[in-house]
């Protein structure tokens, strides 16, 4: 097995922050590049374009606030950068900071990046939960093209 290029999928929570650590330690040991990756999934706000509130929505489309979608770039790139002062210790880092589909984005970017390795953290969410909000984790597995190694966190005292 040979390890050259390992992409951590990161958000804002204990978890990622978790897998990151991970992804790092093993890019040090194998001497590998790494590249890091969030996913920014745009909020996206009903948008009615007829002239006259009161007379309803005839053409109702969905469309994303610029500015939110500039606040939630700033916070992808300020998160990005965090990791990578925290665990890169002087490694050479490709960022991606992308917009869509959380899991696809990952598995979009392991192709771009040439990865070797997917590193990811798990919620660990089940029942309902996950049924609702789905499983970022799960879908990178069950449809990468390479490894991923899915850190679960366990909490101290557990």
């Amino acid at each position: 097995m040979l390890i050259k290029k390992i992409l951590i999928g990161i958000d804002d929570s204990k978890f990622a922050e978790n897998a990151a650590q991970y992804g790092f330690d093993i890019a040090h040991k194998f001497n590998a590049a790494v590249g890091v990756v969030h996913i920014v999934e745009p909020m996206i706000m009903p948008y009615s374009n007829t002239g006259d509130p009161l007379l309803g929505a005839s053409d109702l489309s969905m469309v994303p606030d610029v500015d939110v979608l500039d606040a939630q770039n700033k916070a992808s790139q300020s998160l990005v950068d965090r990791t990578i002062e925290k665990f890169a210790d002087g490694m050479e880092v490709t960022h991606f900071s992308e917009f869509g589909n959380t899991a696809n984005g990952i598995i979009d970017c392991s192709k771009e990046f040439g990865a070797d390795l997917i590193v990811i953290g798990t919620h660990s969410r089940s029942g309902i939960d996950r049924l609702l909000m789905g499983s970022v984790a799960e879908h990178v597995v069950r449809h990468s093209e390479v490894p991923v190694l899915v850190v679960p966190l366990v909490e101290k005292g557990s």
